[in-house]
C-alpha cells in the first residue's frame, strides 16, 4: 500500500461516507492517522502500530460487502494468502483481524510508487530490457504463489506496484480471487463464474474449467505484450466479443507494433496459447525464455558501467494534415541518423521516440567530458527537430546520465539509464538536462 502523497493502486481519495472510520480509531495493534483512498470494495487508511510506530496501510472491507458471505471469505482469504506468501516481491501483511462493527480489516505494508499500469499511462511502452527489470520480480512472486499451490488468477499491470530503485522494487498486489488447492475454496467460485480481469483472462477462466499455474503464465504472456508495444493483444467493448478474442483469436504479433525481435515475439505468442499444454510450464520457464530471446540469458556475463542516453520525441498534432505527419517522421529519421553518427547505440526507435545511449569511459575526467558533449549533442537534436517540424508538432529532448547493464558485445541489458519514467520530462523549450548528465 502506498504512501500518503504517492498514487494508491486501488484508487483515489473519495467523499466522506457514513461508514469512514476516524483518525484515532482502532483496529487491533493499529490506530488510524487518516484516510489514504476508497477502492472498490472498501477504504485503506494510513494506519501506525501503537508500540512500535510502524506505519502501515489499512484496508477495510464495506459493509455492504462485510454482509456477503462469499466477498468476505474472500477478503480473508487473501490475508491468509498474502500471510503464507512473505516473498520480497509479494505485498507483506501484517495482520488481520475484525472490528467491532464485523467488518474484517487488513495490516500491509506502506509501498511508495504508482502501479505499473499508471507508469505505463505515464509513458507508454517500455523497451524489452526495461520489462524485463519489472517481470523478473513479478516472475518470482509467481513461482513462490505456486510452490504454495496458489494460483493468483488476476495478474495485470494495475495489481503489479513499481518503486524507484536500480532495479526497480516490484510487489505483486491483490491476491483476492487467487484459488489455492484447498477444496475448502472451491465454495468460493460458483461453475462457470468469471473471476479476475477479463482482458487477462486466460480461456480455461473464460471456460470455467479447473486452472494451474499456466493461467497465470497466459496473463504473464497479456502483461509482456502490454509493456513492450503500450496496448494490449485483445480488447473490445463488448464483453462477450473479448471473450471470443481470447477463446479463439489467434495472438497479434508484439513486434508489428513496436521495435520487438521474432524471437521475443515467439515467447509472447506461445504464453498466449489457447491450451493450457502448449504454454509454458511455469511462471520461471517463461522468463527464462524471454531473457534467452531478448539476449539476457548469461547475467553472469553482464558488467556495469556508466552511460549517458538522449531521449527525442516527437509528437505531431492530433489535427495534422499528412504533410505534417510525414515531417514529423523525417524529424524522427534525422534525430536517429545525428545520434548513430555521434557513436550512440540507438536502443529504442519507433512511435515518434528515438532513445539512444553512449557508454562512457571509465576515467572521470573523460566521463566528464562525455556528457558534456552527449548535453550539447541533445541541444543540436532539439533545435535540428525542431526547425524540421515547425510549430505543428511538440518536440522533447532530455539528457540523462546514469547506470547501464552491459551484456556480451556491450549490448544494453538494463539499469537506471533506461527508465525513462523516472528523468524523461517536458520542460520549457524543449529541452531537458538532468542534474546527472550536468555534473
Amino acid at each position: 500500500m502506498p504512501l500518503p502523497g504517492s498514487t494508491p493502486p486501488y484508487g483515489g481519495e473519495g467523499a466522506v461516507d457514513a461508514e469512514e472510520l476516524a483518525p484515532g480509531a482502532r483496529a487491533g495493534a493499529w490506530e488510524l492517522v487518516r484516510l489514504i483512498g476508497h477502492g472498490g470494495h472498501g477504504a485503506v487508511y494510513l494506519a501506525s502500530h501503537r508500540e512500535n510506530g510502524r506505519r502501515a496501510a489499512l484496508k477495510v472491507l464495506s459493509r455492504r460487502f462485510a454482509d456477503s458471505p462469499e466477498m468476505a471469505s474472500r477478503f480473508v482469504r487473501e490475508g491468509r494468502i498474502l500471510s503464507r506468501l512473505r516473498h520480497p516481491n509479494v505485498v507483506e501483511i501484517l495482520e488481520l483481524g475484525m472490528l467491532p462493527d464485523g467488518r474484517p480489516y487488513c495490516a500491509m505494508e506502506l509501498l511508495e510508487g504508482r502501479s505499473l499500469l499508471q507508469l505505463l499511462d505515464a509513458r507508454g511502452r517500455l523497451p524489452v530490457v526495461e520489462a524485463l527489470e519489472i517481470l523478473a520480480p513479478v516472475c518470482a512472486a509467481l513461482e513462490a504463489a505456486h510452490r504454495e499451490g496458489v494460483v493468483h488468477r488476476d495478474v495485470k499491470a494495475s495489481n503489479v506496484y513499481v518503486e524507484a530503485g536500480d532495479p526497480p522494487r516490484v510487489k505483486l498486489l491483490d491476491f483476492g480471487v487467487a484459488r489455492t488447492a484447498e477444496a475448502a475454496d472451491a465454495a468460493l467460485t460458483a461453475v462457470g463464474q468469471r473471476v479476475g480481469s477479463a482482458h487477462a483472462m486466460a480461456p480455461e477462466l473464460i471456460r470455467g474449467e479447473p486452472v494451474d499455474a499456466r493461467a497465470d503464465v497466459y496473463a504473464l504472456g497479456v502483461l509482456t505484450f502490454q509493456l513492450v508495444t503500450g496496448t494490449l493483444p485483445f480488447w473490445s467493448e463488448d464483453p462477450f466479443e473479448l471473450e471470443r478474442l481470447h477463446l479463439a483469436a489467434p495472438p497479434p504479433k508484439a513486434g508489428r507494433l513496436a521495435p520487438v525481435s521474432p524471437a521475443v515475439d515467439a515467447v509472447v505468442e506461445r504464453a498466449l496459447a489457447k491450451q493450457p499444454g502448449d504454454r509454458f510450464s511455469s511462471a520461471a520457464a517463461f522468463l527464462e525464455a524471454l531473457r534467452a530471446a531478448a539476449g539476457h540469458g548469461a547475467r553472469a556475463a553482464e558488467r556495469t558501467a556508466r552511460g549517458v542516453a538522449v531521449h527525442a520525441s516527437v509528437a505531431a498534432d492530433p489535427d495534422a494534415d499528412e504533410d505534417q505527419l510525414l515531417l514529423a517522421a523525417e524529424a524522427e529519421e534525422e534525430a536517429a541518423r545525428v545520434l548513430a553518427e555521434a557513436g550512440f547505440s540507438l536502443d529504442v526507435r519507433a512511435g515518434g521516440i528515438v532513445l539512444a545511449s553512449l557508454v562512457l569511459p571509465e576515467s572521470e575526467l573523460a566521463a566528464r567530458a562525455g556528457r558534456a558533449g552527449a548535453v550539447a549533442l541533445a541541444r543540436e537534436v532539439r533545435d535540428l527537430v525542431a526547425g524540421l517540424v515547425g510549430p505543428g508538432a511538440r518536440v522533447q529532448v532530455c539528457v540523462h546520465a546514469g547506470e547501464v547493464r552491459l551484456g556480451p558485445g556491450d549490448r544494453r541489458a538494463g539499469g537506471a539509464l533506461f527508465r525513462t519514467a523516472e528523468w524523461v520530462r517536458d520542460a520549457p523549450g524543449g529541452f531537458w538536462a538532468t542534474p546527472q548528465a550536468l555534473e
